[in-house]
């Protein structure tokens, strides 16, 4: 990267040894490893994740899109506490193919919309790369590929049920679902010097120990063996999964994976409207890296660049959508002068001609729950609405 190059990406994260060089830093604490295309909007959740470790003091970089090489991998040196991965905002599988299993023309999440800056399974690839390079190093997955896939999993482009992406990875924590607080609690207990093996006990992490090891507590579903050769065993491990996904009334999940236990921890409860707003008050940029503009940009901020996060969580729990298992039955939301100072600060963005396409989230126009009941908590069952 050339000067002009660093001083256009200045505010951003440090993507470069250079950019870490400019803040004065002798290292990193957190190299965030993401099959993504940098951006720091916050419908991305790789800006979001760094811009609160940022908050803590936490000095992050960010590596995008990585060679397999360790000329990349090694470029920040060794962090100090660790690597967190993702695959991106979407699984890299649904990202790579269609629903006929045909490579897709392109990628919205790359620069210039080209295919193939990522790999397959991108997960598992980084964190096989990273343990060989790093070896004991601590690797903390999130995202929504290692949130879906944290149990044994039917995988559409195999045909079959494949395990954990946890115990397949080899990382050493999952983070599931909206991952704010968790990796706040992570990342400040790595350092304080606590190994990273004995973190067992956060909201809203997933870990392996040997089966001889396995808590006594929560509940235990189907082992990976059961569900990967019987369907009945595969649909009560699934309702078990679902009915403990709730960050109030949630206990703990395990999953025996050979000489393996699984070991899911209660949800962590949603973020407060006070939590929100302050994660949606970071100094975002709201934009792609610069450095991406010759290359024709990123696709994926084209709808959302002017658009308002207002709400998370469904308590719809359809059948035919994953946003229940990811983040959560309960709808949580923003305030309304959080969201009204985002508003004033996207009228001030270049290129906004004078329309907000959007405040909303990803369940529609849900802003709280469907009726009293479901306060705080949503409903343990489908049926019980």
């Amino acid at each position: 990267m050339d000067n002009n190059q660093a001083h256009e990406n200045s505010g951003y994260l440090p993507i470069s040894a250079q950019d870490v060089k400019d803040r004065g830093w002798d290292g990193v604490d957190f190299v965030f490893v993401t099959g993504d295309a940098y951006v720091d909007h916050p419908s991305f959740g790789v800006a979001i994740i760094t811009r609160v470790l940022e908050s803590e003091g936490f000095r992050v970089a960010v590596l995008s899109q990585p060679d397999l090489t360790e000329k990349d991998f090694l470029r920040f040196g060794r962090p100090i506490y660790g690597f967190m991965v993702t695959s991106g905002n979407i699984d890299s599988m649904v990202s790579h193919y269609t629903v006929a299993k045909k490579r897709r023309s392109d990628d919205k999440y790359s620069p210039g919309g080209k295919r193939g800056n990522r790999p397959d399974r991108a997960v598992l690839s980084y964190c096989s790369f990273i343990r060989k390079t790093f070896g004991d190093i601590p690797i903390i997955l999130g995202g929504l590929e290692a949130s879906l896939r944290r149990f044994a999993h039917y995988d559409y482009w195999d045909d079959k049920v494949r395990p954990s992406i946890l115990t397949e990875s080899d990382a050493d924590l999952l983070v599931f679902g909206m991952g704010e607080n968790q990796t706040k609690q992570i990342a400040k207990r790595l350092k304080s010097g606590e190994d990273i093996s004995t973190i067992t006990d956060v909201k809203g992490t997933c870990y392996a120990v040997d089966v001889k090891d396995t808590p006594y507590m929560g509940v235990e579903c189907p082992s990976f063996k059961n569900v990967a050769s019987n369907k009945k065993e595969y649909a009560v491990a699934c309702r078990i999964q679902n009915e403990e996904n709730d960050g109030y009334r949630g206990k703990a999940v395990k999953q025996r994976h050979d000489s393996k236990m699984l070991v899911q921890n209660p949800p962590m409860p949603p973020l407060t409207t006070g939590e929100l707003d302050s994660v949606y008050a970071l100094p975002y940029k709201r934009y792609y890296l610069p450095v991406y503009e010759p290359m024709g940009g990123v696709p994926a901020i084209e709808e959302v660049a002017f658009s308002i996060t207002h709400n998370r969580g469904c308590f719809g729990d359809c059948n035919f959508c994953s946003l229940a298992f990811h983040q959560g039955k309960a709808i949580t939301c923003r305030s309304k002068e959080s969201i009204v100072t985002e508003a004033k600060t996207i009228s001030e963005s270049a290129g906004f001609k004078g329309y907000i396409h959007d405040i909303g989230g990803p369940t529609a126009n849900f802003r709280h729950a469907s009726c009293e009941q479901q306060k705080p908590k949503a409903c343990a069952k489908i049926n019980d609405v």
